[in-house]
């Protein structure tokens, strides 16, 4: 495990660098637009792209990594390989985006019901902008998991870098210049993913080549893989688009509220979850591949454990320091103390769930790496229908807010969902080990969020008002809650924390 450890905290370091770009672009965006109609238009105009170009990226760079391993015995296999999977994926994306295109008005109406008058007419220029950058999306996709493949992890990590810092960028200029800026960085910004990656491949002998063999024998399998996935990542975006519908029905702003929200949430997710799950993915599959039947086990508890210690103690403060965590990082310039309300507010229900976004994420590599996508597709497409209803109902009594808990509430029963099919498929899998970790890890967390608040309380109501006393009172609190939350998990013989002190204790010589 100390390789999978060195892997993940490299990952780490980087994904804390592109996610710190990430939100000074979204501080630069709220700063400048704050929850206005023009971000508004930004934001769905950016996720039309997103949630339809992730349907085949995703779906075919999820397959990509087991049956590389079988595919690629030599160089010239692995490039026949890889540019038949490319440009596939070229293909299809194109299409997609053409479609996207011609049919604007209609993408917009069905992404955004509530928009009207200049909103909806900015939001569909700006997709058929953005649309083009797209087409970079699904293809850079590939040669990211080509590369974990080859276990080179850092050069995918970096791609946010070039993207966040061209965007943030163009944000600027498009509030000088032209708004028109904003949607066409955007573009270069796709570009800049695909483009990064590039080098990197060429040292793996990778060769671009034209050429698509339809009657390969993996094409069959991929089509086999690929489907279910395919839905279940549609089912997802779906569920997307219809928290986005509804949000446009409301008052304006919601919808930036949620995304302002979401990108707190995502920046956990991306700085521990993903990194833990790009490490860990091709590890299952190697072990999947080789029967090694024990060692896979132990990877899958020990990597839900992780998930669980980092991300319970997380939710939980997020909850308690919502409003000064927003007002900190957001309130300034167009977003004033009504936007730090409303997304504060949609703070707090995303955080309900983030321990199911995680582990839903981990369980669905786990099942992937076992080549069984169809799985995780029916327990997600379950999940999503229920949060799809449970949207209709709480929105009318809790506005964006409900459409956030919805969210939380259907992410924690696609948990029990997906580890009552594991159990079911591979027996035991450490479920006591996991229960026994979540439990402390809960009591822990409860412990740290009061010890933490109060802190907090203590701190702003001593130090006088002013961004500086606001930083300290809250990272101050933060870190407080902190030193509880890892003295608590030692007391209570957390095996996972540890693991972490004992291989610390290693590295440093102590």
């Amino acid at each position: 495990m100390n390789k999978v450890a060195k892997n993940t905290l490299i990952l780490m370091i980087i994904t804390i660098i592109s996610k710190i770009l990430g939100f000074i672009r979204e501080l630069v965006l709220g700063g400048i637009y704050g929850t206005t109609f023009y971000s508004d238009a930004y934001i769905v105009a950016m996720n039309i792209p997103g949630t339809l170009f992730s349907l085949i990226g995703i779906a075919l760079s999820t397959t990509f990594i087991p049956l590389y391993y079988e595919n690629s015995k030599s160089i010239k296999e692995s490039n026949k390989f890889v540019n038949n999977i490319f440009n596939i994926t070229l293909i299809l994306s194109a299409i997609l985006a053409l479609l996207v295109f011609v049919f604007a008005n209609q993408v917009v109406k069905i992404f955004a019901i509530g928009f009207n008058g200049d909103t909806f007419k900015l939001t569909v220029e700006f997709t058929k902008i953005i649309i083009v950058g797209a087409l970079f999306m699904g293809t850079s996709s590939i040669f990211t998991s080509f590369l974990q493949a080859k276990e080179n992890f850092t050069v995918p990590g970096l791609v946010g870098i070039p993207f966040n810092i061209i965007i943030i960028i163009a944000i600027i200029l498009s509030s000088k210049i032209s708004i028109y800026i904003l949607p066409i960085g955007t573009v270069i910004a796709m570009l800049s993913r695909l483009l990064f990656q590039m080098p990197s491949l060429f040292k793996y002998g990778y060769r671009y080549k034209f050429t698509i063999g339809l009657k390969e024998d993996y094409i069959k399998k991929v089509i086999w893989l690929v489907g279910p996935v395919f839905i279940g990542v549609a089912v997802n975006q779906i569920n997307t688009m219809v928290d986005r519908t509804l949000a446009s029905t409301l008052l304006e702003g919601s919808i930036s509220a949620l995304n302002y929200a979401n990108r707190l949430n995502s920046f956990v997710m991306g700085l521990f979850i993903m990194s833990i799950g790009t490490v860990i993915y091709p590890i299952l599959s190697k072990l999947s591949a080789n029967s090694d039947k024990e060692s896979f086990i132990k990877t899958v508890y020990k990597s839900v454990n992780i998930v669980t210690l980092l991300v319970i103690p997380i939710s939980i403060g997020a909850m308690v320091l919502a409003t000064p965590i927003v007002s900190l990082l957001f309130e300034r310039g167009a977003f004033d103390s009504r936007a730090t309300d409303i997304t504060a507010k949609a703070l707090v229900f995303y955080s309900i769930g983030m321990v199911g976004f995680g582990l839903r994420d981990i369980l669905g590599k786990v099942f992937y790496s076992l080549q069984d996508t169809k799985t995780p597709m029916i327990n997600g497409a379950i999940a999503i229908g229920m949060n799809i209803i449970l949207n209709l109902i709480l929105v009318k009594f809790m506005g964006h807010a409900g459409l956030a808990f919805a969210t939380s509430i259907s992410a924690i029963a696609c948990i029990f969902i997906l580890f009552k099919s594991l159990k079911k498929k591979i027996g035991y899998f450490g479920q006591d080990k996991i229960l026994k970790t979540t439990l402390k890890s809960l009591i822990a967390s409860i412990l740290m969020g009061i010890i933490t608040y109060v802190t907090y309380s203590i701190l702003s109501s001593v130090l006088v008002v002013g961004f500086i006393q606001q930083a300290i009172s809250l990272f101050g609190s933060i870190a407080i809650g902190a030193l509880v939350y890892g003295i608590l998990v030692v007391i209570l013989k957390v095996e996972e924390a540890s693991m972490v002190i004992n291989f610390a204790r290693k590295k440093l010589k102590i």
